[in-house]
């Protein structure tokens, strides 16, 4: 996940959590941080620390979610629970621009915070600092693509949605063998090099072993940008022409308008070949941003892009699927049509 930003200022607050009313607790669970989480007795009402929480959690269980980090735009409504989706902005403890204060978390009165992403230690450190001062239990889970599974089986423990956990993880690990099993004998050669592009220039990529690329890396394609390794990184066309790239996957709808046509890009071999693809991101996208389960419909599209030989599958149908079992909705074909449009 990205770096907390202005930390110092949100526990600089967190002395008048004293006065925090404490939960009944009914046992205590582990967290991915290898932390001793107390889990009240029942949970009701469950704080996401960012955007990768509060995916997760809607698909498990929409009913616990008090808020978004931010304002679900209508577009996004169309695709998600109308009354869930509606749910108030409650801002970011956590990731790019927090805005979550000690008094709002406390006015919520959340029986659980929920914290998806990184488990390293600057992290650990808030969620332990958080939990003491206000009293409220402050789950810290794994928010790496592979570590989906075992999240959710975590979450269903923290909010005794065991059961539905368990269907969920199930869902997630089929899906990942079978792709995997798909892709183990693809030759090197036939593995394309697939350049990321972020933003309206198509400028901002992914580095190696980056969180925003991860499911492109976990396709075994050959990320351009991955011999250097770190986060997001701004690079230069003449850089891009350099690697020249079979596949470009980008989720900036005026970038993937606009490059086909510009005399900049022309002599890339993806653009060439008309291999540009604008990613699906209604209501979460399905690449990355924000970096949470929304990600196992975009494997499916990316592995039948990647590879169209080894996954013949309907995206359509995969997708209706996929929409009913986390987002809780049954779409039209018009909906469908939107998604894969990339619109929004």
């Amino acid at each position: 996940m990205a770096t907390i930003v202005d930390r110092r200022t949100f526990v600089a607050g967190l002395s008048i959590g004293a006065l925090a009313p404490r939960v009944a607790i009914a046992q205590s669970i582990t967290d991915s941080a290898g932390r001793a989480v107390p889990v009240p007795a029942k949970v009701t009402r469950v704080f996401p620390a960012g955007p990768p929480a509060a995916i997760l959690l809607y698909a498990l269980a929409p009913d616990l979610l008090i808020g978004w980090p931010r304002a679900n735009r209508a577009e996004e409504c169309q695709f998600m629970l109308p009354d869930v989706c509606a749910r108030p902005e409650v801002g970011r403890i956590t990731g790019r621009g927090n805005t979550a204060n000690l008094e709002v978390v406390l006015a919520l009165k959340p029986d659980l915070i929920l914290d998806v992403g990184s488990t390293r230690e600057t992290f650990v450190s808030l969620a332990a600092r958080v939990q003491e001062q206000t009293g409220i239990p402050y789950a810290l889970l794994d928010g790496r693509f592979g570590a989906t599974a075992t999240s959710y089986r975590l979450l269903g423990a923290l909010t005794q949605r065991e059961k539905q956990a368990e269907l969920l993880a199930t869902y997630f690990e089929e899906t990942i063998s079978t792709i995997s099993e798909r892709i183990k004998n693809v030759p090197a050669s036939e593995r394309p090099r697939v350049y990321y592009a972020r933003g309206p220039r198509g400028l901002e990529t992914g580095l190696g072993g980056s969180i925003n690329v991860e499911t492109i890396e976990f396709l075994g394609a050959r990320n351009v940008a991955g011999e250097r390794k770190g986060g997001l990184a701004i690079v230069s066309i003449e850089q891009v022409l350099v690697w020249n790239p079979d596949v470009i996957v980008t989720i900036d709808r005026d970038f993937a308008a606009t490059v086909r046509t510009d005399p900049v890009w022309a002599s890339v071999a993806a653009v060439r070949a008309g291999r540009v693809h604008l990613s699906p991101k209604l209501p979460f996208g399905w690449v990355d941003f924000p970096p949470s389960v929304n990600r196992l419909i975009g494997l499916w599209w990316l592995a039948k892009i990647l590879y169209p030989e080894q996954f013949p599958e309907d995206l359509r149908a995969l997708t209706r699927d996929f929409y009913r079992r986390f987002y809780h909705v049954s779409l039209s074909d018009t909906q469908i049509d939107s998604v894969l449009a990339g619109r929004g």
